[in-house]
């Protein structure tokens, strides 16, 4: 499952905001990589006041920060479509200038993620992982598929 953790300084971030960041980035992961929406997740986490700092010093500057771990395998022609639509979703969302939104990608290998108590498929094979699964875990999935 791509994990993306928001993490923001100095700004609040309405839940009607997070919300919308949860959906955009959501539909982004699927539409670039092709994975169904029920894998990927955000998380929100606001730094205190007074606990971030760049180059030792304390950062007055309203900030965001998104770091998405997710499976190995994608190509740098993919992963550069979704890491440039990450950014202006959380522009749009934000309304920040470029210069103080951060994005990260991280690679992980799938047959060492477990998620819905099954080691991951590797990127492609999502299919066969999911008909490999048992009903009542399809059938809650599905559920997630429809919801959006």
């Amino acid at each position: 499952m791509p994990t993306y953790t928001v993490k923001y300084s100095n700004i609040n971030l309405s839940q009607k905001q997070k919300k919308s960041i949860a959906k955009d980035i959501t539909n982004s992961h699927s539409k670039f990589t092709g994975a169904n929406t029920f894998f990927a997740q955000v998380i929100f986490q606001k730094n205190e006041k007074d606990a971030h700092f760049m180059g030792g010093k304390l950062v007055k500057t309203k900030e965001i920060f998104l770091n998405g771990q997710i499976r190995a395998g994608r190509t740098s022609r993919v992963k550069k479509k979704l890491i440039l639509d990450l950014k202006k979703i959380l522009i749009k969302n934000t309304k920040l200038q470029s210069n103080f939104v951060w994005v990260y990608l991280e690679d992980l290998l799938p047959d060492q993620m477990i998620e819905y108590g099954e080691v991951l498929p590797k990127s492609g094979q999502e299919k066969k992982w999911f008909n490999s699964l048992s009903s009542s875990l399809k059938k809650k999935l599905k559920k997630m598929e429809k919801s959006k």
